[in-house]
């Protein structure tokens, strides 16, 4: 049952909606601006109708009270006869759900209402399944988020391995979630009630990064003025998460090596060995295994960090995963920005399905806050996304020509040599794009078309996922 708010004045109009809308709607008729703002406050509807008033005053409280309604999560529908149809057009573009002419037009108001209704349905169950999927996951793994099989994979490892003291090394594209990942690992762990320390190897300069880790003495090198405890110290107990691992120095390498195989360590400027108590997970979006192989990363501590590896998929690569982070983007947006956007059409999410996701998880997240900022309604439109999801998602009528027109070979030809780079790069799309100097974007362009063409299946099936 659908609970309505009439804030009117005019009692007939209460007996008017009862029995034009029929059981499935509970109305309640309120005058009181205070009586009001305490049935907005305690969420005791899910729906008003503002009957606007023609006095000046009483107009001023109503607007007021619209402006405290959109704020929240209940639909506000503003009724005006045509003499009021200025402030109602206006208070819809601030937020207002509809406006609906008074007298009421029977059909009209049911249309509004059963819209409201399938609208609160959505609502509840986008916000059921999120929070269900946020539960199910934070009883399980953290905070992460996600039931597609890739995902239930990377549970399954983090499972594995939380209990364990071992190093683990985290790959995966940017924006993917690897430090999400150490983190689980490290809250489902003996480790969780000790400190977890992220640094980013690739942030730090070369010059810095031996004092960063390791801590230094007093005087150790030029301009120092103090002792410095390393993140190794300060990881105590806990976690030390070395990301972008493959940014390293070989100097770095060295002392990193010995540090794992020593398990103890000094500052510069001591000669102290201070025992290495932290658990180590290591990240990077790079190829280790192509660094070994052009000599830019040893062999030796690839072995050593490479205990335990688990990789944190690409978003393209788990589609069905992607209403229930957009929809955990939506609530939490929502509630930093205050702006009652709750849904996101069918059609928009359509076009997020179906987009390539080059900057992943990292990416969506902003695209659903710039969704949020620029919308003007309480959902999110197509029109609301930005341009290249739309121009990415859908292949233009330009890739379709007959079979032996010059634009239908120079395409297959495109989409042959794409094929080709995937495989060189043994499935790593990321090198592949950058072999044939594309943006990624485009090679997953140029594969779904030939996923789509008959013609072309058998160079898809080729065709490796990374």
């Amino acid at each position: 049952m659908v609970r309505i708010g009439l804030y009117s004045e005019d009692r007939k109009l209460l007996s008017i909606l009862s029995s034009a809308l029929g059981r499935e709607f509970q109305v309640q008729l309120e005058s009181d601006e205070d009586d009001v703002s305490e049935k907005i406050a305690s969420e005791s509807w899910d729906v008003v109708i503002l009957d606007l008033d023609s006095n000046q005053e009483s107009l001023k409280r109503q607007i007021a009270s619209c402006k405290r309604i959109v704020a929240t999560q209940i639909s506000c529908v503003v009724m005006a006869d045509d003499s009021m149809r200025g402030p109602a057009e206006e208070l819809v573009r601030l937020g207002a759900y509809s406006y609906c002419r008074k007298p009421p037009s029977v059909r009209e108001l049911r249309a509004i209402m059963r819209r409201v209704h399938e609208r609160l349905l959505l609502k509840k169950e986008n916000t059921t399944a999120t929070q269900t999927a946020v539960d199910e996951n934070a009883d399980s793994c953290d905070q992460m988020i996600g039931s597609s099989p890739q995902m239930k994979q990377v549970y399954d490892l983090i499972h594995r391995v939380a209990s364990l003291n071992a190093s683990v090394l985290v790959t995966g594209e940017s924006g993917t979630g690897k430090e999400l990942i150490a983190r689980a690992i490290h809250n489902l762990g003996a480790q969780s009630i000790r400190p977890f320390v992220a640094v980013s190897c690739g942030a730090i300069p070369e010059t810095l990064i031996e004092a960063e880790l390791f801590g230094h003495e007093k005087g150790a090198f030029t301009g120092t003025v103090g002792a410095r405890e390393g993140y190794f110290e300060q990881a105590g107990e806990g976690t030390l998460f070395l990301d972008e691992i493959g940014e390293l120095s070989p100097a770095t390498q060295v002392k990193l090596l010995r540090v794992l195989q020593q398990r103890e360590f000094s500052r510069l400027g001591s000669s102290k060995l201070i025992p290495l108590r932290a658990r180590l997970i290591f990240a990077t979006h790079a190829d280790l295994g192509e660094l070994v192989s052009q000599g830019k990363f040893r062999l030796d501590l690839y072995y050593r960090i490479n205990v335990m590896k688990i990789t944190a998929p690409a978003l393209q690569d788990r589609t069905e995963d992607i209403p229930l982070i957009a929809n955990h983007f939506l609530q939490r947006y929502t509630q930093i920005y205050q702006k009652p956007v709750d849904e996101i059409s069918a059609a928009a999410m359509s076009l997020l399905q179906s987009y390539s996701w080059p900057g992943n998880v990292r990416e969506l997240e902003n695209v659903i806050q710039r969704a949020i900022i620029v919308t003007r309604g309480t959902r999110i439109l197509e029109e609301d996304l930005p341009a290249n999801i739309h121009e990415e998602s859908a292949i233009s009528i330009s890739d379709y020509h007959p079979a032996n027109s010059f634009e239908r070979q120079l395409r297959d030809y495109k989409v042959k040599l794409a094929a080709a780079a995937v495989r060189e790069n043994h499935g790593n799309k990321t090198l592949a794009a950058r072999s044939l100097n594309i943006s990624r974007a485009y090679l997953h362009r140029l594969i779904r078309l030939a996923e789509r063409d008959p013609m072309l299946a058998q160079d898809s099936m080729d065709m490796e996922t990374a």
